[in-house]
C-alpha cells in the first residue's frame, strides 16, 4: 500500500461519499469503510418483504433535501444532470391532531425539494463508485491509532487485524468517537479522544435526538391526505410523515408511507429499553403505537398490508459544533471530522461539511 497517496474515510453517509469524492477527484487515494452492508447512512433505503411476497423499498432516514448553498447547488445540479436525483415537486403542510384540520397547505412546488433516485442512497452509490475511491462495506473499524513516530494512522478491524496505514482521516460517524457507542457495543469508541485533547471537549457529547420510524405500505392510495408530506402538530407521538411512493423513480405498485416519532416520545422509550438494539418486541409495539396515533387522526380509513419499524437512536443532532468552520481540523494529525453535526441538522449540512474536510485533507496533502 502506497501510503504516500491514501486517506481513509470512516463512514459512507452523504458526508463521508461527499468528501471521498472530492478526494479522489483532486488526485488523493482514498477508502471508504462502513460496516453496513452499503452506502449511505441515515440516506440508505430499506428493503423489506411483505408477507404475500412483495419488495417494498423505502426511505425511511431523510426523505428528501433542500439546498440554497452555492457549493451545494453546484453538487445538486451535477447530480441531477447525471440522473441521480429529481426534484420532488408535490405540496407539503402540517395536520393539527387535536382540531383535526390541515394547516398551513403549501402549493405544489413552492420550495425546491430534491431526492436521490431510484432511492436516496443513489447518490451515495454513486460517489462510493468514482475512480480514485476504494469502497469497504461490512468492513468494521473497531481502533483508530496515530502512530506518532511513523507520522500515520493505523486502522484496525473488528477480528483485531490490521487493516492498513493512512496520511489522513476523515471520521464522518460520531459514533466512532460518542461515549453511547460502548452502550450499544461494549466496546470502546474506535477514535480515542485523548488522541486529540484539543477537541474532545467539543466532541464528548453531541447532542442528539432520536426517533422511531414506521414504514406502512397500503394496497390503495390515501385518498383523504390533499399532500404528500405533512407535519403533526400537537402529536405526543408523531412528528411527521411522506407518501414515499410518491417520489420521483419510485414503484406505484403499493403506496408507501413512512412516520417519524417525536424526539420525546422515541427518549421515553429508550429510557424503559436502554441504548442497545431494540427487540423485536419493542419494535412491534412501537409500530402498533405509531400506528394508532396515525389512525387516530382520522384519515386513514383502511389497514395497511405491511406495517414495520426502525430506530433511529442518535442519528438526528441537536447542535451543530463547527459553525462557520463547517468542520472539525487537527492539522498536526490530519484528522477531518464532518457531518451534519458540524453545520446543520440536514442533508445540505452533511455535504458542505463533506466537502470541508475533503479540502483541509488536499491542502494539507499538497503541503507533505
Amino acid at each position: 500500500m502506497n501510503v504516500t497517496t491514501k486517506v481513509a474515510v470512516v463512514g459512507s453517509g452523504i458526508s463521508g461519499a461527499v468528501c471521498a469524492s472530492t478526494l479522489a477527484r483532486n488526485g488523493v487515494s482514498v477508502t471508504v469503510f462502513d460496516s453496513a452492508r452499503g452506502p449511505g447512512g441515515r440516506m440508505s433505503q430499506r428493503k423489506e418483504v411483505s408477507e404475500d411476497g412483495r419488495e417494498l423499498l423505502f426511505d425511511h432516514g431523510a426523505p428528501f433535501f433542500s439546498v440554497s448553498n452555492v457549493d451545494a447547488l453546484n453538487l445538486v445540479d451535477e447530480w441531477e444532470s447525471k440522473g441521480l436525483v429529481a426534484e420532488w415537486n408535490q405540496g407539503f403542510g402540517s395536520f393539527d391532531y387535536i382540531s383535526r384540520k390541515f394547516l398551513n397547505l403549501e402549493q405544489e412546488g413552492l420550495i425546491k425539494r430534491y431526492v436521490g433516485v431510484p432511492g436516496m442512497n443513489s447518490i451515495c452509490k454513486a460517489l462510493c463508485n468514482e475512480t480514485g475511491v476504494e469502497s469497504m462495506f461490512g468492513a468494521e473499524v473497531r481502533r483508530l491509532e496515530w502512530l506518532d513516530n511513523e507520522n500515520l494512522w493505523t486502522l484496525t478491524g473488528a477480528d483485531g487485524k490490521d487493516i492498513g496505514l493512512f496520511k489522513g482521516i476523515v471520521v464522518s460517524d460520531k459514533a466512532m468517537f460518542s461515549p453511547r457507542f460502548t452502550a450499544v457495543t461494549g466496546h470502546p469508541p474506535p477514535l480515542d479522544l485523548n488522541l486529540v485533547p484539543e477537541l474532545a471537549a467539543m466532541l464528548k457529547d453531541i447532542p442528539t435526538n432520536p426517533c422511531f420510524a414506521l414504514m406502512l405500505a397500503f394496497s390503495e392510495p390515501l385518498s383523504s391526505i390533499p399532500m404528500k408530506g405533512l407535519s403533526f402538530q400537537n402529536s405526543e407521538a408523531l412528528s411527521w410523515c411522506h407518501c414515499d411512493s410518491s417520489k420521483p423513480g419510485r414503484s406505484t405498485e403499493s403506496e408507501r408511507w413512512v412516520l417519524h416519532s417525536t424526539a420525546k416520545y422515541a427518549r421515553d422509550v429508550i429510557s424503559q429499553t436502554g441504548f442497545t438494539k431494540p427487540s423485536s418486541e419493542t419494535l412491534t409495539k412501537v409500530a402498533d403505537e405509531l400506528f394508532q396515533e396515525f389512525w387516530r387522526t382520522g384519515l386513514i380509513k383502511s389497514k395497511p398490508f405491511f406495517r414495520k419499524a426502525h430506530r433511529w437512536g442518535s442519528a438526528f443532532p441537536a447542535a451543530s459544533i463547527a459553525g462557520e468552520e463547517k468542520c472539525i481540523w487537527h492539522m498536526k494529525k490530519r484528522l477531518a471530522i464532518c457531518g451534519d453535526f458540524c453545520v446543520s441538522p440536514n442533508v445540505e449540512g452533511a455535504i458542505l461539511s463533506g466537502h470541508t474536510a475533503a479540502l483541509k485533507l488536499i491542502e494539507a496533502y499538497c503541503c507533505l
